[in-house]
């Protein structure tokens, strides 16, 4: 347990960048089906969902991880004058950080795929409670706001209403793109 807590605070970024991104993506996508008077939010739609904000976070997580821990490897090398650059990259530095940048994917899709999945699944299990599902994700970006407030120090209610008020800003363009 003490190894997976160290994990997660190492990988914090991942972990709520994953998450931020799975609720906002369910947001944006479901919000016009969820604010439907008479939709329905099935189990397939909401596993669908959460596979594409899975799949997107996991790329983006994985391309910024790799091309930032490359990029101080490339300024590594020029600090030390390596006049063969890439020669850390091609070292036991460059797999290290490739297998940095999948854990970190990793851990982004899933937090993603939960972010996206749970307030979808309520939903799915209110058939025609769709704001009730809005108001699940939400209540998440508070909770997260909340915990990163206290994480870092900052003003917990600035932090929660942050995200929550961005949740709402996505919500309202969801509903109107009607995507789904």
């Amino acid at each position: 347990m003490r190894t997976l807590g160290r994990l997660l605070a190492r990988n914090r970024l991942d972990l709520v960048a994953g998450l931020c991104d799975g609720i906002l993506t369910a947001l944006t996508l479901a919000a016009g089906k969820m604010a439907a008077v008479a939709a329905y939010i099935d189990i397939g739609l909401a596993l669908r969902v959460a596979c594409a904000a899975a799949s997107s976070g996991a790329f983006m997580l994985f391309a910024a991880h790799y091309a930032q821990l490359r990029g101080e490897l490339w300024e590594a090398e020029k600090q030390l004058n390596l006049t063969p650059h890439g020669r850390l990259a091609d070292s036991q530095l460059g797999r290290a950080i490739l297998l940095e940048s999948a854990v970190g994917a990793v851990i982004g899709s899933a937090a993603g795929f939960g972010g996206a999945v749970v307030p979808l699944m309520v939903g799915a299990a209110a058939p025609g409670s769709g704001w009730l599902a809005i108001g699940v994700a939400l209540v998440i970006l508070a909770a997260l706001g909340v915990y990163l407030a206290r994480a870092v120090h900052g003003r917990p209610l600035r932090w929660a209403a942050a995200l929550v008020l961005t949740g709402a800003a996505l919500a309202e363009l969801g509903i109107h793109l009607e995507l789904i």
